[in-house]
């Protein structure tokens, strides 16, 4: 389980004449880390450095890089990285973009500047956690359409797509916990399943 962002935010902050924007970007995995960078870089063609730290996880290994990007050693990439793992963020890009000002820094400012372009943007975020899990499609009667939906309200399901066939095709995200619980009490359930299929595996909003 890890905390990510809900939808990509930004934010300004200006240190001694020099802007930096900081963007938070949500992201499945390295190489769509690796387009947006190039992206920001495209965008702001005019801008001194485009320093980044990312965190992506999969069901096997958590990947994490960071770029000062031209910056000393250490004062951009590193504590922009250290925030994001202080906090247990994960699927998530950060890039800081400067604009130099004319006026230097030093080391400590820049890694102050950097880390609170960082930290705005997150203050900016509306912040989830995410657990792997499943997206599953449910087969129900009509005349259950409406328990089903009740129980999945209750347990925190999402509802992702319904489909009104010769029964009520439904679409679910959920872990797997609520997933082998589900299974379990199946039986016991106040709606028949008659049938369920795991579509694909995920990470789920909990």
């Amino acid at each position: 389980m890890f905390n990510t962002i809900e939808k990509n935010t930004s934010a300004e902050i200006v240190e001694k004449k020099s802007k930096f924007i900081g963007q938070l970007f949500s992201v499945e995995t390295v190489e769509e880390a690796e387009a947006i960078i190039k992206e920001v870089n495209q965008k702001y063609f005019d801008a001194r450095h485009h320093c980044y730290a990312f965190r992506v996880t999969t069901p096997k290994e958590m990947i994490s890089r960071s770029s000062d990007d031209g910056e000393p050693s250490g004062t951009a990439g590193a504590p922009m990285l250290n925030l994001l793992t202080a906090q247990n963020l994960s699927n998530l890009l950060v890039v800081v973009t400067r604009y130099f000002g004319g006026i230097l820094l030093g080391t400590g400012g820049l890694v102050k500047a950097y880390t609170a372009a960082t930290r705005e943007a997150l203050k900016k975020a509306h912040v989830v956690q995410k657990e792997w899990g499943h997206e599953v499609r449910l087969l129900v009667h009509y005349s259950d359409l409406e328990k089903m939906k009740y129980y999945m309200k209750q347990n925190k399901i999402t509802l992702v797509d319904l489909k009104y066939e010769e029964n009520v095709e439904g679409v679910v995200a959920m872990t797997k916990e609520k997933f082998d619980r589900l299974l379990a009490q199946k039986e016991n359930l106040n709606f028949q399943l008659l049938e369920w299929e795991i579509v694909r595996e995920k990470w789920i909003v909990v």
